[in-house]
């Protein structure tokens, strides 16, 4: 699905993917377009797996440096939706350390800072 083999190896180790093609899959395309708001492709989106709500998503294409920060902050936003402030906290971290050139890690900076407090209850997080 992804050319990339370090993108490919990421999802395959993280995400559970599905892809649902505009046009060979126009039924579905269409129904989870509405259902989840995706006009065009790609969209890719981190749902919940219990839920099925939405948690992070990406619209569009983008080199392999910023698409894979990207795919990280979505396991943090859905870590930090299950309320696991301390993995989301961790995941931030990581995502500044390992992208730090990226604009997802000024994102993952404040979401480290909130996932700490909810953590800890610290307002000096």
């Amino acid at each position: 699905m992804y050319p990339d083999p370090t993108v490919a190896d990421f999802v395959e180790q993280h995400f559970l993917p599905v892809r649902v093609h505009v046009k060979d899959d126009a039924g579905e395309f269409k129904k989870l377009g509405a259902r989840y708001n995706a006009q065009w492709t790609p969209t890719i989106l981190v749902i919940d797996p219990a839920s099925g709500e939405e948690r992070y998503r990406i619209e569009g294409f983008l080199p392999v440096e910023d698409f894979l920060p990207q795919l990280r902050l979505g396991l943090a936003h859905a870590a930090f939706a299950r309320q696991d402030f301390e993995m989301a906290e961790r995941l931030f971290r990581e995502i500044q350390e390992r992208h730090p050139d990226t604009e997802a890690a000024s994102e993952a900076q404040y979401w480290e800072g909130v996932s700490k407090y909810k953590r800890t209850g610290d307002a000096a997080a």
